[in-house]
């Protein structure tokens, strides 16, 4: 059983903006201003991030439109590489994609919590226990059917645009806070500083290339993947330089760096205590999106492997009425709540996270060299092909390799964390050859 297309333009576009928005932008500018010491350089570090992600969304969208097929990332590595390089990398990155959503989801429900339970469960457990609730209503309307999902997700994601605007807002009432907190200086070099500060600045952007998962699912993808991503990733690049001149407008350098709640203080500035409350179910609602849209996209890589028979032939199968992978979605529900028992914090998970990431997405880039050559003489007429080719993806790589080497260099201070990094690569190649052995041995 195939999937069937059946998502448009406009819900690729939304696809696209509820992957890139997560609840970075509420947190990580204050570690971006930890690693400079200059507003200018931290606004910089913005709009660069912004223009990298920019090169990175042509670069992917035109991967995406060259090879339109469902589980798209996993599949491009597997045509361009190999098939055991492309199961090592994607599992690494579904792993990264689960931890990634449970440790979200602890934020958001830390801060709902004091809303919906009692004073006894106002502590770990009970941010856990609103996590799993919520991870496990979104994984009953994902079972729905794949329509049902885009529009929980067209409706969730309007309450995170919605924050960003409030917080905004907050700059035309910027004399009510005075930012007369110091600014720390960092020790580490202006160069040192800039490759620190891109790790939570390209964390924040990162997102966008999930959408050539989507390739099978998408009405005339040639034509609409292209424009869906150029289109939201321009929408987030206004909003993150707009909240981030508005952080700085408000608090002021030292304020951003030692106050780790951005929006809870943003949203005080204009509401006084009532803002609190305010952004807490906001900012819960934007999080419930970004547990969704991954629930809704991940599962398409394993449906990938289960096509070139890596995986057992369950992960392929799709529900003929809802067009929902349900083994696949199980699975990947499954991961992150078993990673909620074990995940420590936000902040411990952003560098294990974006050297995965950082890696990944900068090898699945080169590959639209590959696919050029490989795909010389096909027909473009009605393929998206970048036009400064080949500075743009270039850009993006280059940049991605220089903030993985920064990432790497602070594994100095933890050994343990670079061989975990390298063994959860080694591992994948060791679970592909044991199912690529039993598929041998059940062809003979």
């Amino acid at each position: 059983m195939s999937i069937k297309p059946s998502l448009s333009r406009l819900d690729l576009t939304m696809i696209v903006i509820s992957l890139v928005i997560g609840m970075g932008i509420f947190a990580t500018p204050s570690e971006t201003a930890k690693e400079v010491g200059n507003e200018w350089v931290f606004l910089g570090a913005w709009v660069f991030g912004g223009l990298v992600s920019l090169c990175g969304a042509l670069t992917f969208a035109e991967i995406g439109s060259r090879y339109p097929v469902t589980g798209g990332f996993y599949k491009v590595y597997s045509y361009c590489y190999h098939p055991a390089f492309a199961f090592m990398i994607n599992w690494v990155l579904v792993i990264s994609n689960a931890a990634s959503v449970a440790a979200v989801a602890l934020i958001g429900s830390d801060y709902i919590k004091p809303f919906l339970l009692p004073t006894s469960l106002q502590n770990d457990t009970g941010t856990k226990i609103i996590t799993i609730a919520s991870t496990l209503i979104l994984y009953v309307i994902n079972f729905l059917g794949i329509k049902m999902s885009a529009r929980t997700q067209n409706f969730l994601i309007s309450f995170k645009i919605g924050l960003i605007l409030l917080v905004c807002l907050a700059v035309f009432k910027s004399d009510a806070y005075p930012a007369s907190m110091p600014v720390i200086v960092p020790h580490h070099n202006l160069l040192a500083g800039l490759g620190l500060c891109l790790v939570p600045v390209f964390f924040t952007y990162g997102g966008y290339q999930q959408t050539i998962n989507f390739g099978g699912d998408i009405v005339n993808p040639k034509s609409n993947i292209p424009k869906a991503i150029a289109v939201g990733i321009g929408v987030i690049i206004f909003l993150y330089v707009a909240v981030n001149f508005a952080y700085l407008k408000v608090l002021g350098l030292g304020g951003l760096q030692q106050t780790p709640t951005l929006a809870a203080k943003m949203l005080g500035v204009l509401f006084g205590p009532a803002g609190y409350k305010i952004m807490s179910v906001l900012l819960f609602f934007g999080v419930l999106a970004f547990v969704n849209v991954n629930v809704l996209s991940n599962p398409r890589v394993y449906y990938a492997m289960a096509e070139d028979g890596i995986l057992p032939p369950i992960f392929h199968k799709v529900n003929e009425k809802t067009q929902v992978q349900e083994f696949g979605m199980s699975v990947f529900v499954g991961l992150i709540l078993v990673v909620l028992f074990f995940v420590g914090s936000f902040a411990t998970l952003l560098k294990y996270v974006m050297f995965f990431d950082t890696i990944g997405l900068s090898l699945a880039a080169l590959t639209i060299f590959i696919l050029r050559k490989k795909m010389k003489d096909q027909d473009t007429s009605e393929i998206y092909t970048i036009k400064w080719f080949p500075l743009v993806p270039l850009i993006f790589i280059i940049s991605y390799w220089f903030v993985t080497i920064n990432i790497f260099a602070t594994f100095r201070e933890n050994p343990y964390a670079g061989l975990i990094c390298l063994g959860c690569y080694a591992f994948g190649l060791i679970v592909y050859y044991i199912f690529a052995g039993k598929k041998n041995g059940a062809s003979n």
